[in-house]
């Protein structure tokens, strides 16, 4: 039911003109309040596009409004309006505008979002002609909530949306959300483009403490191809219209479990991949710690293409394990253990049990490190790596 599920939003999803296969390009959400609160947490890439500008500056209260407030938001499919100089913000501007005007709010409460191929422009009138369209197919439906899903797609196969209910009765409130993206997957701070919705009531310094809180221990451990995009955004838009206000550990709870779906719906549907890859390292002397050496050992390409291959090769686990330098996450190497799919292949500095006896065919692969160096853990996912990403990679842009 995605965007639509929490209760004070509609959403549409059309086909605009934006892709030149006739696929759906153009999404908008709507929070029909009572609150507009609003939330975002940006690519950490210092090439960005100009949506990601218009949204941090709105966000901060730098485009007429005021911080943490936003009505809706436009996301179009098909170019990214990245790299494409003044002519770019002027188009992201003039997108706000248009929805803004239909919409009968101001043009500082409309976020943008854009996703595609880099450096070519946005076809303008095509674009601002399918506002107009959106505007008029907007729903509270769960079928409008998956068009919108869909249309945010690019290399993406299926939509990927998840909702959750929390409470009973008066006291219940949702959280509803939509992600895209299967490729350029090693953020920084956020990853491809997500919008959560909820009905819950926060204020807006709330909203993006928890935003951000669930964003890193969420989506932000995903390393699917160690390429960092230039629009990646994640947006929560608060309605308040459960009337309901959720203790932060509650509110956190919840978003984390929907956060984690969504990503996990990401490595699933990852560019050519067969096999999703949990990267566990447990032992350490701190989160931070483990999480940088769960990164370290899934950026490693020859690990990827091992479990392609259905090869438990754990010498490549150890060797890209070694890089992570000893003041980020101290470990004795003659201490750790490493197990695929729950058998320990090497432990303590030695090989343990054959490789042999390793079940490679499902399709989550299980890597667990054991660094014996503390008590901290992180996972963080990514996928094999096959022919199929290079050639949809190959082909993007002909």
């Amino acid at each position: 039911m995605s965007v639509t599920a929490a209760r004070g939003f509609r959403a549409a999803g059309v086909r605009a003109g934006l892709k030149t296969s006739g696929k759906p390009d153009l999404t908008l959400v709507v929070n029909d309040g009572p609150l507009d609160t609003a939330a975002g947490v940006f690519t950490t890439n210092r090439v960005v596009a100009a949506p990601v500008v218009w949204s941090r500056r709105l966000l901060a209260g730098q485009e007429g409004g005021q911080p943490g407030r936003a009505r809706a938001v436009v996301l179009n499919s098909g170019s990214a309006n990245a790299c494409t100089g003044s002519q770019g913000l002027r188009d992201t501007e003039a997108t706000a505008a248009r929805a803004a005007g239909l919409l009968g709010v101001e043009p500082g409460r409309v976020l943008v979002c854009s996703t595609g191929v880099i450096g070519e422009r946005i076809d303008m009138p095509v674009l601002l002609e399918g506002l107009d369209v959106a505007t008029l197919a907007l729903a509270d439906t769960p079928r409008a909530g998956t068009d919108a899903a869909t249309a945010i797609m690019t290399t993406d196969t299926v939509s990927k949306e998840d909702t959750l209910t929390m409470g009973a009765g008066e006291e219940k409130w949702t959280i509803g959300g939509m992600i895209k993206g299967v490729g350029m997957l090693a953020p920084g701070l956020a990853t491809m483009l997500a919008v959560l919705t909820t009905d819950a009531v926060l204020t807006p310094q709330e909203a993006q403490d928890a935003l951000a809180s669930v964003t890193a221990r969420t989506v932000n451990r995903i390393n699917s191809d160690g390429c960092m995009s230039t629009n990646d955004t994640v947006l929560l838009l608060v309605s308040g219209a459960s009337g309901n206000t959720p203790s932060r550990a509650e509110f956190e709870e919840a978003l984390t479990e929907v956060m984690s779906r969504l990503g996990r719906r990401l490595v699933a549907d990852a560019e050519g991949a067969t096999h999703d890859i949990a990267i566990t390292v447990s032992g350490a002397v701190s989160e931070a710690a483990a999480e940088a050496a769960a990164r370290t050992v899934s950026s490693s390409n020859l690990l990827k293409c091992a479990v392609a291959g259905a090869d438990p090769n754990w010498g490549r686990v150890l060797s890209q394990l070694g890089t992570v330098p000893e003041d980020v996450c101290p470990f004795d190497p003659e201490e750790v253990d490493v197990a695929i799919n729950g058998v320990t292949i090497f432990r303590h500095g030695a090989p343990d049990q054959d490789r042999d006896s390793v079940d490679m065919s499902p399709r989550e692969t299980r890597i667990d490190i054991t660094l014996s160096a503390g008590q901290a853990e992180a996972t963080v996912w990514t996928n094999d790596l096959t022919h199929g990403y290079v050639t949809i990679n190959a082909d993007y842009t002909t």
